[in-house]
């Protein structure tokens, strides 16, 4: 083999190399959470434009959780459990959860004590922070406290 051969020969390997990380970063087989981007966002039968539209989500910030991935597409899951798949684009990996059952009490206190701030009806949506094993750092629009994990969908 002819020294431009075997340099031709060691760039394709390379860039073999270097593509797996982004190939297994594209692979997250899940289950993850992520939320609903500020467009509307189509729920299709399957992973393909081709597909039938299922559902169009319009809120932003909706849970989701992603429960495996082929190329850009996502199958999701909602707070209902419906299941379908959506483009990648119009979810990010920002953490939300959305109140379920009743209303739900925000604490002062990571470990549910403390004065209640207030109170979260169901289907409100915040930003999800850390968690423990039974409360989660829980801010509406600029709101912070406390909520009980079993309280919420996204923090599982």
């Amino acid at each position: 083999m002819s020294l431009s051969g075997k340099r031709f020969a060691i760039m394709i390997l390379l860039s073999l190399l270097t593509a797996a990380p982004a190939r297994a970063a594209d692979d997250e087989n899940g289950p993850y959470w992520a939320s609903l981007r500020g467009q509307p966002a189509n729920l299709r039968v399957g992973p393909g434009r081709e597909y039938r539209i299922s559902w169009v989500y319009v809120r932003a910030g909706l849970p989701m959780k992603v429960l495996r991935t082929i190329g850009g597409w996502r199958l999701i899951e909602d707070i209902d459990g419906a299941r379908g798949w959506m483009l990648a684009q119009f979810l990010t990996r920002t953490r939300t959860a959305t109140v379920k059952g009743g209303i739900a009490e925000i604490r002062e206190n990571s470990d549910g004590s403390g004065r209640l701030l207030w109170r979260a009806e169901p289907g409100v949506t915040g930003r999800l922070g850390d968690c423990g094993p039974a409360w989660c750092k829980f801010d509406i629009d600029g709101r912070k406290g406390f909520v009980a994990r079993a309280s919420v969908w996204g923090a599982d």
